[in-house]
């Protein structure tokens, strides 16, 4: 089933999303609320709707297939460990590059993790991974990284033999992740997307941690990471099903926050407005539809209580990151021998997997790559003046490159509300006075929007002079 090609499906635009241009002969359109814009177009539909439970769960299944996929475990048995693992997630990969037209490039980024913590003896990781090349040259330096961990792990964290099925931590990610890889192939995107999956996760967050560091050295211009880790289950252990849920962790204080920066936040708030927040709700804009059917729960933390993913490795060298996570987690199925006690089985396995909840997770994922691949950049240097005390905002930004730009919009909101509550269209401007917006009581952004109404992720307003 996963060598099925597909043919591109390239549709124009979305004709109620252009009409949400269309100004009043008075000049900027304002709304009470934001227009929910991303009613996704035909194409993208019709690539949702090829996401497939079925795929998935026969990818989740080979990766379970592996025995265990331990960090320490085998590099060199075909058939069992981390090493078969990760060869057959490269192959996947390869299909998919050959149906691409020449768009996807794959590589593996390998290295040797030195002895540390949770790695007693000098081990070689690697990080399968696929590059689909962004078809329009004023986007193409824009990259969106959409990612998973591979590794597996039972009870100790350091037992590299035990049977470690990992069936939701993680193959239900990298499964997704090689699944939206499979669909978008044949379809072209305007930014950049990297599909990878990270080894060493368990043991520390490793193989992410590499892979970011040599997106920065290749200067990557990394828009986003949106992680998937343990996103496969609709039954928690606290006994509650929620088949149509996903959570997605923000953090709001960047964790690569400079001096400038905090006493900005100091000075002004927008602890609520770090750039991987405008990113979580750009999410829930474009990840809630009637193709996904499903909602979006914002949490308001870097990861859960006490927790971490690999979406950090990102988020330490200063680019917008996320995480997707179940709603309801079971302790029992995650870092667990598996075993039967008192009649309860635990371990990480395929059986407490809801594949049909998975893929309309995958599709909100999907729908999200989709729309922010096709959107604009957010504007540079958006700043609110503040030479002046004065009852109004006036903003200024920096003109976006891309020339499908056709203007911007304004969107407001109480410090109180976590999502944007107003929005003005305003034109093809870089300077705007947005009046009876006091900022004392308001956070205010911009967002740039393209002639088929795609809208750029916010960029919050900073102090600024000039």
């Amino acid at each position: 089933m996963r060598a099925r090609t597909f043919a591109p499906a390239l549709a124009g635009a979305a004709a109620l999303a252009a009409a949400a241009l269309v100004l009043p002969a008075g000049g900027a359109a304002h709304h009470d609320q934001p227009d929910s814009w991303w009613n996704p177009p035909r194409d993208v539909r019709a690539m949702l709707g090829d996401i497939s439970a079925r795929q998935l769960r026969s990818d989740d299944l080979t990766l379970v297939g592996f025995g265990t996929r331990h960090t320490l475990s085998s590099q060199s048995d075909p058939h069992r460990g981390i090493g078969a693992a990760r060869d057959w997630i490269r192959s996947q990969f390869e299909q998919d590059a050959a149906r691409s037209g020449g768009r996807m490039t794959v590589g593996v980024d390998t290295f040797v993790q030195p002895v540390s913590d949770r790695v007693p003896v000098p081990t070689v990781l690697g990080n399968p991974y696929v590059v689909l090349k962004g078809t329009d040259p004023a986007s193409a330096d824009r990259v969106i990284v959409v990612s998973s961990h591979y590794d597996s792990r039972v009870t100790d964290v350091l037992n590299a033999t035990s049977d470690a099925p990992g069936a939701n931590d993680n193959a239900s990610g990298t499964s997704a992740v090689l699944e939206m890889a499979r669909v978008f192939a044949t379809r072209p995107t305007e930014a950049t997307v990297v599909f990878v999956a990270f080894a060493g996760e368990e043991q520390g967050l490793y193989g992410s941690n590499h892979f970011a560091q040599m997106a920065k050295d290749k200067n990557w211009n990394i828009e986003a990471n949106l992680n998937m880790d343990i996103i496969g289950s609709s039954l928690g252990g606290n006994g509650v099903r929620d088949r149509h849920e996903i959570r997605l962790f923000s953090e709001g204080v960047p964790t690569a926050e400079t001096d400038a920066q905090r006493n900005n936040r100091l000075a002004i708030g927008g602890e609520n407005d770090g750039v991987s927040r405008q990113i979580a709700r750009f999410i829930k804009e474009t990840g809630e539809n009637p193709a996904t059917d499903m909602a979006v729960a914002l949490r308001w933390r870097r990861d859960r209580y006490l927790r971490s993913g690999d979406q950090v490795s990102f988020l330490q060298r200063a680019w917008p990151a996320v995480r997707f996570t179940e709603p309801n987690e079971n302790y029992n199925h995650e870092h667990q021998d598996v075993r039967v006690e008192n009649g309860v089985q635990f371990g990480d396995l395929p059986q407490f997997v809801d594949f049909p909840f998975l893929a309309r997770v995958t599709r909100v994922v999907a729908s999200s790559v989709a729309a922010l691949a096709r959107s604009p950049r957010p504007p540079v240097n958006t700043r609110a003046l503040s030479t002046e005390l004065t009852y109004d905002t006036h903003l200024r930004w920096n003109a976006d490159p891309e020339p499908d730009v056709v203007g911007y919009e304004v969107v407001w909101r109480d410090s109180l509300e976590p999502l944007w509550t107003h929005s003005r269209f305003v034109g093809n401007i870089t300077d705007y006075v947005l009046q009876g917006i006091n900022k004392d009581d308001w956070q205010v952004g911009v967002r740039a929007v393209d002639r088929n109404g795609n809208k750029s992720p916010v960029a919050f307003a900073v102090p600024g002079t000039s």
